[in-house]
C-alpha cells in the first residue's frame, strides 16, 4: 500500500536543491510519486528581482524563469526518487523542448507546477511538465535532465 507523501516547505526544498537566492524557483512541493509525477508551488511575489527589469511598467515572470521552476521540481522528484543513488550528485538541465508559452505570469499569481515522467533511462529523464495559474495553463514542455 502507497504511503501519503507529506509535503516539503522551503526548508526542506534547501536541503534537497543546492539552488540559493535569487534563483530558487519553486517555494513548497504539494505531492509526489517517486519516479512518476511531482506537483510543486511557486507564489510570484513583486519583490522578485526580475521584476525590476522584466518590465518595471508591467511586471512579467520571464517565461525561461518559469521552464527553470519546471526543471527545479523535476530535479526535487530526481533526488526523492533516486535516494541515496543521488547523494553528491547534481541534476542537471539537458534540454527543452516544445515549450509553450499561453498566458502571462505577473505578481501576485500563484504557479501550480506539475512534472510527468516521460521516459527514465540511463540517468537519462525525459518529462511533461506544465505550469498553471487559476487552473489555466500558462507554459508547456517538455524537459531533459541529467544526473551526475
Amino acid at each position: 500500500m502507497p504511503t501519503e507523501f507529506e509535503p516539503l516547505d522551503i526548508v526542506k526544498i534547501l536541503e534537497i536543491l543546492p539552488h540559493r537566492y535569487p534563483f530558487i524557483m519553486v517555494d513548497k512541493v504539494l505531492d509526489l510519486r517517486a519516479g512518476e509525477w511531482i506537483k510543486g508551488v511557486k507564489n510570484v511575489t513583486i519583490n522578485e528581482y526580475f521584476f525590476q527589469g522584466h518590465f518595471p511598467a508591467q511586471p512579467i515572470m520571464p517565461g525561461v524563469l518559469i521552464i527553470e521552476a519546471l526543471a527545479q521540481l523535476a530535479a526535487i522528484m530526481a533526488y526523492l526518487s533516486l535516494g541515496d543513488a543521488a547523494q553528491d550528485k547534481l541534476v542537471y538541465f539537458a534540454g527543452v523542448d516544445k515549450a509553450k508559452f499561453r498566458q502571462i505570469v505577473e505578481p501576485g499569481d500563484q504557479l501550480i507546477l506539475e512534472a510527468t515522467t516521460i521516459k527514465r533511462k540511463l540517468g537519462m529523464w525525459n518529462l511533461a511538465c506544465t505550469a498553471h495559474v487559476n487552473k489555466k495553463l500558462v507554459v508547456e514542455a517538455k524537459l531533459m535532465a541529467t544526473l551526475r
